[in-house]
């Protein structure tokens, strides 16, 4: 069975796509939101998630060839002739593949496959380079029982960051510097905004991230004995003089508003880092990284006899 054809803008199933892209509340209505690119999608069911629908343009789709879309002599044939037709399976309905024998096989499977043209793709797709394949996604939540820690974490807190790029950013750091877990605390934006997606780069899929209030993560980490360090301008030592080899979690707030009192007083120390200009504050995603990389440096040291 091939996929069904969709060449308007105007048809039933593009229109909820972009409306998932753009509203949290038909995101949680639905239970559904949006991974746009192959290897975001291949991140996102690697973690668990399944596709409830692919949309995939052939003449932009990569089968595997390593070739760029727009360049006519080296563009990858179209799905048909590259993936064979799709047949229908159980206990999902249809599969796109791409690879090769030699270089190995990716699958994606969902419940409903729908073939694209690429005027409609370019209506749909966020961003140019995603190689013609977005996909609507059957969320889950993840909670703070269900993380698995080894015996010294690491782990990143945000505490009401509201731009999306900001933390897919902080993400993309914290899958560098193998932290074990990101707590996105009261947060501002849900976790399957398209724009933390993208900026992410997967990274929301490959580092196990949790949504919840301040006072439920700061509960769960002082129950598991990890040390609570406030990154925070005020009362604060410098973040290379605290031992980051312990299981600690580093805790940082909006650029605006810094953190919250909670956090503050639920600190085992405030961590600064120095400022040297004219002003006092670096991008959240800039300061985590810092902080993570130095955890990082400190936990690669030979430890002393």
């Amino acid at each position: 069975m091939l996929p069904e054809p969709i060449t308007s803008a105007q048809n039933p199933k593009i229109k909820r796509l972009l409306a998932l892209q753009k509203d949290s509340s038909l995101r949680r209505e639905t239970g559904l939101f949006v991974v746009e690119g192959q290897r975001e999608l291949e991140h996102c069911l690697s973690a668990g998630f399944e596709c409830d629908t692919i949309f995939i343009c052939p003449a932009l789709f990569d089968a595997g060839k390593g070739t760029a879309p727009g360049n006519a002599a080296s563009r990858p044939l179209p799905l048909r002739s590259a993936c064979g037709p799709l047949p229908l399976m159980k206990p999902r309905v249809a599969t796109v593949s791409r690879g090769s024998a030699s270089s190995g096989e990716s699958k994606y499977q969902a419940d409903r496959v729908f073939e694209v043209s690429e005027e409609v793709y370019e209506k749909v797709a966020y961003r140019g380079g995603t190689e013609g394949i977005i996909a609507e996604i059957n969320a889950k939540a993840r909670t703070l029982d269900e993380l698995t820690l080894p015996e010294s974490p690491l782990i990143m807190v945000l505490e009401s960051v509201e731009k999306p790029g900001n933390l897919g950013a902080v993400l993309r750091s914290a899958d560098a510097a193998g932290a074990d877990a990101v707590l996105i605390c009261d947060p501002l934006t849900d976790l399957y905004n398209p724009n933390l997606i993208r900026a992410s780069i997967g990274a929301v899929f490959t580092v196990p991230t949790v949504a919840c209030s301040s006072g439920e993560a700061i509960a769960w980490l002082k129950a598991k004995g990890i040390q609570i360090l406030t990154a925070q301008l005020q009362d604060s030592s410098l973040y290379y003089d605290r031992d980051l080899t312990r299981p600690t979690a580093l805790v940082m707030g909006t650029e605006s508003t810094g953190l919250s009192d909670k956090w503050r007083q639920a600190a085992d120390a405030h961590i600064r880092i120095p400022m040297l200009g004219r002003l006092d504050s670096l991008n959240v995603s800039v300061s985590a990284a810092i902080l993570l990389f130095e955890a990082v440096r400190q936990r690669q040291e030979p430890q002393q006899p």
